[in-house]
């Protein structure tokens, strides 16, 4: 979820970018793949937010390879700066069959 703190309002467009890393940086694992979906431009007033869903395999059905992230970067899109935050939901796939990490676009509001 990203949250405009500016006193101005935007827009976001598309999809983010993100990967998993772990506590030096490095990238855990493939980019995540994007899912189906119609990029709509996004109106954020100051305040406003905007989600992206984020979605795996459960590691333990799918057999995958796994790691357990420190954090997650995330790249809005038209932007180079990301993002990082805490990853604190456990173990995460990153390779082997069935391990693909899936995003959604930009939509309104906060995913709740």
């Amino acid at each position: 979820m990203l949250t405009n703190k500016s006193g101005r309002t935007c827009t976001l467009r598309g999809y983010p970018g993100a990967a998993f890393v772990d506590a030096s940086g490095t990238q855990l694992g493939p980019d995540p793949k994007r899912s189906s979906g119609s990029p709509a431009t996004v109106t954020l007033k100051p305040g406003q937010s905007a989600w992206a869903g984020l979605t795996f395999s459960n590691p333990e059905i799918s057999e995958a390879k796994t790691a357990r992230p420190s954090g997650l970067l995330i790249t809005p899109p038209d932007e180079r700066d990301h993002l990082k935050v805490a990853w604190t939901a456990g173990e995460v796939p990153v390779g082997g069959n069935s391990s693909s990490v899936f995003l959604t676009v930009f939509s309104p509001g906060t995913g709740a």
